[in-house]
């Protein structure tokens, strides 16, 4: 015991700053997308085309919908330059339609729970998770918040093993139609108030399995959610970034 207590003292604090200071990204990061429409020529159905997931649409001007977009930069919009990837990681927004990103639009940001439940669940927040079919990137890149890095039980946020226990539901994957009466059992189990949170593409519109036959592309068409995480998977900084603002824990 005493060789473990002096092992910690001298590993000192292993969290990191954030959110008192920047999260530092990857080199290669790709966050928040920006738009160059002046660079669109003049039929840009072409760069619309390129995405398979349609996530690019030029019908009233271009748009990018990150609900739908994969982040993997291969689409003809990205090597023309119409759109570019920064390495801002705050992505999340508290509606469907604010993923939908113009060049004249206001820049979305989750907005904090209305203040019912943000005096419920800003100090103490339990998650149930649910994999709806997904392939597991998603859930591993949650899975790191739980780490010494990151410390997700600093903010008072915590995942739990029973429904009965949780505040909110943590929806990852497409929504398989396996998955599907899993997923509303478990909404139904969780007590009320309580929050949904999508994270990644899949659990928004459905990812690269869009339209298949076998999944319901996303949650939203059968239970109302709080908060949208995009990405493919996203970031754990995208995450603790949208899971904080929905609790009002950032300036």
């Amino acid at each position: 015991m005493i060789r473990a207590i002096l092992a910690r003292m001298k590993q000192g604090h292993r969290t990191m700053p954030y959110p008192q200071e920047p999260v530092q990204m990857p080199e290669h990061f790709r966050g928040f997308p920006e738009l160059f429409p002046r660079l669109c020529p003049s039929d840009c159905r072409e760069c619309a085309a390129s995405c398979p997931f349609g996530a690019i649409s030029c019908t009233g001007g271009l748009a990018l919908d990150m609900g739908k977009c994969l982040f993997c930069a291969d689409c003809g919009a990205v090597d023309k330059g119409l759109v570019r990837f920064t390495q801002d990681h705050r992505l999340a927004t508290s509606s469907r339609a604010e993923l939908v990103i113009r060049p004249d639009f206001p820049r979305p940001l989750a907005r904090p729970l209305e203040q019912k439940r943000l005096s419920l669940f800003s100090r103490s927040l339990k998650l149930r998770e649910v994999s709806a079919g997904g392939c597991n990137a998603c859930e591993a890149d949650t899975n790191v918040l739980a780490t010494i890095g990151w410390d997700l039980g600093r903010f008072g946020i915590q995942f739990v093993a029973s429904p009965r226990h949780a505040d909110g539901l943590w929806v990852t994957g497409p929504v398989t139609e396996n998955m599907r009466e899993a997923l509303l059992m478990t909404y139904e189990a969780i007590p009320s108030p309580k929050i949904v949170i999508a994270c990644g593409a899949c659990a928004i519109n459905g990812g690269p399995y869009i339209d298949s036959s076998q999944v319901c592309n996303g949650a939203d068409g059968f239970i109302p959610v709080d908060l949208y995480i995009p990405g493919c998977p996203p970031h754990p900084a995208t995450i603790l970034d949208g899971l904080l603002r929905m609790l009002d824990k950032l300036g």
